[in-house]
């Protein structure tokens, strides 16, 4: 169970997203730590069908709620619940529909770049649009990993 190997479950369950949050962050160089995979996926049925699929199978299940009450995490679930934070069998997972300060999936997917871990591709949101996330996020916690993007994107520029 590791973050990576959610993202190539969600991979090879064909489900369209962007890693978004603190795993996109240490994408560009971060060196905070982060406990959960934040995604921004597509929102089509056909996609909600696939990410409900995978869900399924890490037994999904909404965190700081009891466990054992009635849920059941399908396509419909998907589509009345914009943002989801759940813990599942391979760990912590949070799903949005949209991200705050980019926009839409779409918008979201614009702005994301291509990345590789060994045969795993992926796409993460891009330095730049992450920045404008944390900045319209504005909790403390994202304030204070400003700091460090904002170091990170100055870097990068200097390299160009």
């Amino acid at each position: 169970m590791s973050l990576l190997s959610m993202v190539a479950g969600l991979v090879a369950g064909e489900v369209r997203f962007v890693v978004i949050g603190g795993v996109a962050g240490a994408a560009h160089g971060s060196r905070r730590l982060t406990d959960d995979l934040d995604i921004c996926y597509e929102p089509s049925p056909e996609n909600r069908k696939r990410l409900a699929a995978r869900l399924g199978l890490w037994h999904a299940y909404p965190r700081g709620v009891e466990l054992g009450l009635p849920f059941v995490l399908d396509e419909v679930t998907l589509y009345r619940c914009p943002m989801l934070t759940l813990r599942t069998d391979e760990g912590d997972l949070d799903c949005f529909i949209g991200v705050k300060g980019v926009g839409t999936y779409s918008d979201v997917a614009a702005a994301s770049d291509a990345a590789t871990v060994g045969a795993l591709e992926f796409r993460v949101l891009s330095l730049p649009a992450l920045i404008k996330a944390k900045r319209a996020a504005g909790r403390p916690k994202d304030q204070e990993a400003l700091l460090e993007l904002e170091a990170l994107a100055a870097i990068s520029r200097e390299r160009t």
